[in-house]
């Protein structure tokens, strides 16, 4: 690389860590950035996946506060993140590169629509549980039950074979089925996205190709990044949050369909 391209990778990296905490679609900035600096495309995926750790390790950290009393929740839907991360990642090496890309943005899509219809349908939920008779202390409503469990399984499955706009399937996923503040679950899908990533490049070391500089640029920046992102997405009420996710939401199936 040259000392221009370095830059650019580095500059990526640090709007992808400080994006990826606040909503997610980090890797829509970083993977156009290292294919146009000559990286082959699966080089550039592992690479990207392993530099992305260190930052989604930052945002975590980040919202630590908002993770207390969360650890139940995060150690049963980090499970189904683990499994599903490195089931994505096999896949990634066994699929050809076309196999996921093509439903990349109706799945995108999807999670816009559920993050527009989050608040009303919330609102229809809490009277269902109210009928029933269950409510915030229930332990399906606290964690999602089974069904939040399947569907963030198949949503990590795709971000170990990707990762790009993962996060946004988290949010309108955990938005929807979790009776909790954004912010609150803004923290528990910053864990699960470092729990794939993790996982993935843990894998990747093993099978696959890296270029280090690109990593090591990626992390640098991304680190930065991540503690950005914190500092400002803490700070974003719900609406601006979710305003933010369809934006970028937006963004990213522009670009996956242009690409």
């Amino acid at each position: 690389m040259s000392i221009w391209d370095m830059l650019a990778v580095l500059f990526a990296g640090v709007w992808a860590g400080a994006i990826n905490t606040v909503v997610g679609s980090g890797t829509l900035v970083t993977f156009p950035v290292l294919l146009a600096v000559g990286l082959p495309p699966v080089t550039a995926t592992v690479s990207n996946a392993l530099g992305l750790v260190p930052g989604t390790l930052s945002g975590a950290l980040g919202y630590r506060a908002e993770l207390a009393g969360q650890r139940r929740r995060v150690l049963r839907l980090g499970a189904a993140a683990l499994v599903g991360g490195f089931t994505g990642a096999v896949l990634l090496l066994a699929l050809p590169s076309t196999a996921f890309e093509t439903i990349v943005p109706v799945l995108v899509a999807l999670a816009l629509v559920l993050v527009v219809l989050q608040p009303r349908i919330s609102v229809l939920v809490q009277r269902r549980r109210a009928r029933r008779g269950t409510d915030a202390t229930d332990s399906a409503v606290r964690d999602g039950g089974p069904v939040l469990i399947g569907a963030l399984l198949l949503a990590s499955v795709y971000g170990g074979y990707f990762t790009a706009a993962q996060g946004i399937l988290y949010m309108s996923l955990m938005g929807m089925l979790l009776d909790d503040r954004m912010q609150r679950l803004n923290a528990v899908k910053n864990v699960l996205a470092t729990i794939v990533n993790s996982v993935a490049a843990l894998f990747f070391l093993f099978a696959a190709h890296f270029d280090w500089t690109a990593v090591g640029l990626i992390a640098l920046g991304s680190t930065i990044g991540g503690q950005l992102g914190a500092r400002i997405g803490r700070r974003l009420p719900p609406t601006a949050l979710r305003a933010v996710i369809l934006v970028v939401g937006v963004a990213a199936i522009v670009q996956l369909l242009l690409r």
